[in-house]
């Protein structure tokens, strides 16, 4: 079973992704935005990152993401050069994932989750809906970043359908959610 769970930044999505899979050892998750950050520690995607973006997104030789991140969150071109680039490392990684853990529940925890095939094979899809200040106020705690850098990454995010999802949570009680997952 694929459970899905999609929210913007800051939403919880790791939260919830952590409850579930302390309910029962046979649920597993993947959190893919680290699945991307691993691809960019592949020589091919840093090759073709750097003949895109030029150096100056290096740092000592690896992929600096804050100075990546400058370029892509104010450009949806090259956010699409950035996807183009990483996304088949990542398919490879999170195919392999999901064939390893075949026989077990695997959530798939990332915010552009519903831009990939991985969205329409969920069993069951989660959205967390979160108010923007709590969202904010987790994410510059969380990653250390300044309020005009969560509204930039804010502002590159995609935004949900809530009709695409089998539950929409706004308020962070993730009760029922659980309840469900461990009837099944």
């Amino acid at each position: 079973m694929l459970i899905g769970i999609c929210g913007k930044s800051g939403s919880g999505k790791t939260t919830l992704s952590n409850e579930l899979k302390s309910i029962n050892n046979k649920i597993v998750s993947l959190d893919i935005d680290k699945i991307g950050h691993e691809s960019l520690k592949n020589p091919i995607v840093i090759k073709e990152l750097t003949d895109f973006f030029g150096n100056g997104i290096l740092l000592d030789g690896v992929v600096n993401r804050k100075e990546l991140s400058k370029a892509v969150f104010t450009d949806p071109s090259a956010m699409k050069v950035l996807t183009n680039i990483t996304w088949k490392y990542m398919q490879f990684m999170i195919d392999e994932f999901i064939n390893d853990n075949k026989n077990k529940i695997i959530i798939l925890d990332w915010l552009l989750l519903p831009n990939t095939e991985y969205f329409k094979k969920c069993d069951i899809k989660i959205l967390l809906d979160v108010d923007y200040n709590t969202r904010m106020n987790r994410s510059i705690k969380r990653d250390n970043i300044s309020e005009n850098s969560f509204k930039i990454r804010d502002h590159a995010s995609i935004e949900y359908n809530s009709n695409d999802f089998d539950y929409v949570i706004n308020d962070g009680n993730y009760d029922e959610i659980k309840s469900i997952i461990s009837k099944l």
